[in-house]
């Protein structure tokens, strides 16, 4: 975000530290050089910045577990993003030509903002620390990166650090911040009388431990920005120094990963590493658009943040930056770095699943975790894979949704012309499976599968919206067309046969099917891959059947 011009007025603050995914579309980068020393100073860059609150989605701890075990740690849930929007932005990320500002245009951004456009110094701030803290969070996840150090120099670099640490102690995270040279105004003082009343730790510079891989997980690089000139000064020439020494450690596994915000310091903001020997961070969070020296970035993670750019700067500049997705505050700049698929996993950090928590029988147990799931907000928590198996045993699986559950079963509707309504009439048995990714929990379902009465699929076809009703008639569920535009034609004519608001009659292909369980499997991932697996079976007890609950190794 720092596009922090020379100094002077508190007035300008082009980059703010938001991460975003920006996509783009047919945008051509601007590369014009300007004279790096513009003959006007940046109002932002020697004011630090007021806090504008842009608060992002509440954390959410899943204290919504039964008998949490003591000292149990929930984490929190991160916003939610269609899943349109994400792969829109992705794919848009991917091919964007993002257009990366000189010196000089990034200080007239930053006075257009502070003057004719109404932002002020601390808005821009807290936008930019919620920024760098969301591109974190998107990148560095909690189960593995939980320590993070913030290095805050003393202008509005190191500012934006400060209200990126509150974030991240309220996304979950323990942040610890190093603020050698601290600002005396009210704005700073402020920042860091927020995070004292968090609790959040100071650590003089000269009290940093020796091996800093040994104490963090991440390491924010918050102490320049895009208007400091000339050298380093203690402490900060040995900080540097010592972000240089880490990023120099091949193997990127043992060592923290750096996030610089706007600019590695001690980068020129047009050049970039001009003898080679900076700071090489991991992560790179420019703000409001990326500086030059971003084209030199080499890191496997470039975000970008500031989402607040009106059209008339965009349209002035010739500014391209892509559309952010949702509610995001980050959007990724270019192609994310292939993954070795191998390495993916995840550290499940859960309260533990006891035999003395569960209820004695698996439909209360399930509607429990159930409702839990409600609560937490995930995003379709009633989503369940359907497994199916034909007559000659070959499986199919397929997402559908739960629409009723009772003692009875669990119900779902759907084509009775369908692969899985085949599958059925040769073979009536069946298995559901929820999973709840963001509380670490599963349910596994295995019973047999009838149709349910037609009075009852009638009841809920005619409880759907007129246009679910018009889809269920116009699709031949399975069956191949010759193209999406055969559906479009065959609805709209139903459309308009309907249009007086008459009763849609359901069809007969068309209904739903209730899974009476004889097993029921509740899951909950635990650290180290020792997860809680309780399963419910049923079994004779003096002539009546029983649920029958035992542990099953992970």
């Amino acid at each position: 975000m720092h596009c922090r011009m020379l100094a002077v007025a508190s007035k300008t603050r082009l980059s703010l530290a938001m991460p975003f995914l920006l996509t783009t579309s047919s945008a051509t980068a601007t590369t014009v050089t300007t004279n790096p020393n513009p003959p006007f100073p940046s109002p932002r860059c020697q004011n630090p910045a007021p806090n504008l609150r842009l608060p992002p989605t509440p954390a959410r701890r899943l204290s919504i577990f039964p008998a949490a075990a003591p000292g149990a740690r929930f984490l929190p849930i991160p916003p939610r993003r269609g899943m349109a929007s994400l792969a829109a932005s992705a794919a848009a990320a991917a091919a964007a030509d993002v257009t990366h500002l000189t010196q000089r245009d990034a200080a007239e951004i930053d006075e257009q903002l502070m003057g004719p456009l109404g932002f002020s110094v601390d808005q821009l701030m807290e936008l930019a620390g919620l920024s760098v803290a969301a591109a974190i969070a998107e990148v560095y996840k909690l189960s593995e990166h939980t320590r993070v150090l913030i290095i805050c120099g003393p202008g509005n670099n190191g500012g934006d650090g400060l209200v990126a640490a509150r974030h991240l102690y309220h996304f979950g995270y323990r942040p610890s911040v190093c603020y050698p040279k601290r600002t005396p105004k009210p704005l700073y003082s402020g920042l860091v009388t927020q995070l004292e009343s968090l609790s959040v730790s100071f650590i003089p510079a000269e009290d940093l431990p020796d091996d800093l891989s040994r104490e963090f997980d991440v390491i924010v690089d918050a102490m320049f920005g895009f208007s400091f000139h000339g050298t380093p000064r203690p402490p900060f020439d040995d900080l540097i120094q010592r972000l240089v020494s880490l990023s120099v450690i091949g193997n990127s596994d043992k060592r923290p990963p750096i996030v610089s915000v706007d600019i590695p310091s001690g980068w020129h903001v047009e050049e970039g590493d001009v003898d080679g020997g900076g700071i090489k961070p991991d992560m790179l969070v420019s703000l409001t658009a990326p500086k030059l020296c971003a084209k030199k970035f080499t890191g496997p993670h470039h975000f970008l943040g500031g989402r607040f750019v009106p059209p008339a700067i965009l349209n002035k500049y010739g500014i391209k930056l892509p559309p952010y997705p949702g509610t995001s505050m980050c959007v990724r700049i270019g192609k994310a770095p292939s993954v070795d698929i191998s390495s993916l996993r995840e550290n499940y950090i859960s309260p533990e699943l006891l035999e003395s928590q569960v209820m004695p029988d698996p439909y209360d147990q399930f509607r429990r975790w159930f409702d839990e799931a409600v609560t937490a907000g995930l995003r379709e928590p009633n989503a369940m894979a359907l497994t199916t198996v034909n007559k000659e045993g070959k499986p199919s699986s397929r997402m559908v949704l739960l629409k009723g559950v009772d003692k009875q079963g669990f119900v779902w509707y759907t084509n009775y012309g369908s692969r899985k309504a085949h599958d059925l009439s040769e073979n009536p048995n069946a298995a559901l499976l929820f999973y709840w990714n963001e509380m670490n929990r599963q349910v596994r379902v295995e019973g047999s599968v009838v149709k349910v009465p037609k009075e009852e699929s009638d009841k809920y076809f005619h409880s759907r919206p007129r246009g679910s009703q018009l889809g269920a008639i116009v699709s031949k569920q399975s069956t191949v067309i010759a193209g999406r535009e055969v559906l479009q034609e065959a609805y709209k004519e139903l459309e308009q046969k309907y249009s007086d608001g008459s009763l849609i009659p359901k069809p007969e292909y068309w209904g739903g099917y209730r899974l009476t369980p004889k097993l029921f499997e509740f899951w909950q991932g635990q650290q180290s891959r020792l997860h809680d697996r309780l399963q419910y079976s049923q079994r004779e007890v003096d002539g009546n059947t029983a649920w029958h609950i035992e542990r099953l190794s992970p």
